[in-house]
């Protein structure tokens, strides 16, 4: 599984007037730009985030093929994710990739890539940097009305093609991220539920290996 190339993820992502954002690429909607924008001014008021979520792999015939809860935790460039037997954890400067399953962590340093969303770029203005985007119509279920976002990536190199987000209009919080894989695969995350503010210690962005009897290290830091 594409995991931590995927991982928004979704677990979150202003222009005014009506003239279109212009790119190299082309033109985005700047009501779009509007609604991302005010989604990344809101997040940027936290100190951190705690968020629980659900993510669905959907093969191309409508299947679900997989599917996994998670839980993560934001703050600054810091994480710790858990979804599955997989924790991926990271201070800002190291990062541990640890298997359940196998008892087994990698350590790597942490080297922010500007291709992939990563957790903590979700918070920040890489939409203008990497996408088009346009907003599509609103829909209401449940009493809410939710806005959508259609955003497609500059590079068409990619492995995917579309990224569509689901916005509780008035809570400004992504509920849905859904990203469509060149190969035919969808992935679907739903955050169940979202907490800012968390109290979080060091302790919550670091791994200790002595807390695994018989864990193997592999340390990948040169």
């Amino acid at each position: 599984m594409k995991f931590c190339a995927w991982l928004l993820i979704g677990i979150t992502l202003a222009a005014t007037g009506y003239a279109q954002q212009m790119t190299p690429y082309g033109q985005s909607d700047p009501k779009a730009k509007a609604v991302l924008d005010a989604l990344s001014k809101q997040y940027k008021t936290y100190h951190s985030i705690k968020a629980t979520f659900k993510l669905q792999v959907i093969n191309p015939d409508g299947k679900v093929a997989d599917q996994r809860n998670g839980v993560a935790i934001l703050q600054g460039n810091a994480y710790h994710i858990e979804i599955g037997g997989q924790v991926l954890i990271c201070d800002g400067t190291t990062t541990w990739n640890y298997s359940k399953e196998t008892n087994e962590v990698q350590i790597n340093r942490y080297s922010p890539d500007n291709s992939m969303i990563s957790p903590t770029r979700l918070f920040t203005n890489f939409y203008d940097q990497d996408f088009l985007y346009r907003l599509m119509p609103d829909t209401r279920a449940n009493g809410r009305v939710y806005q959508h976002i259609e955003m497609t990536p500059f590079d068409k190199s990619k492995s995917f093609f579309r990224v569509d987000l689901t916005i509780d209009k008035a809570k400004k919080q992504i509920v849905k991220a859904e990203i469509y894989d060149k190969s035919g695969v969808h992935y679907v995350y739903s955050i169940q539920q979202f907490t800012p503010n968390v109290k979080v210690t060091e302790q919550t962005f670091t791994f200790n290996p002595k807390l695994h009897p018989g864990i193997s290290v592999v340390d990948l830091r040169t």
